[in-house]
């Protein structure tokens, strides 16, 4: 099974944010409720955490900034 992983909406008018800390290897296996990256828009920077415990094939790169609703990494479980 794989849960998509997206941009979240921070908060009211948010349309894009920015990775910028992967807290997991590309491939490399998470617990649910370990932080997953940091994500930071215009008024906030906010810790993410995973949704479920698998292996994580990250999609997104550090730096880039995306809009709300894009998919930035897949974790297999």
């Amino acid at each position: 099974m794989k849960t998509e992983i997206r941009i979240p909406g921070l908060g009211a008018g948010m349309a894009e944010g920015t990775i910028t800390d992967w807290h997991v290897d590309n491939g490399g296996k998470i617990e649910q409720g370990d932080l997953l990256y940091t994500l930071e828009s215009e008024k906030t920077a906010q810790d993410v955490e995973s949704p479920v415990t698998g292996v994580v094939q990250r999609i997104g790169t550090e730096g880039e900034t995306y809009p709300v609703g894009e998919i930035i990494a897949i974790i297999e479980h």
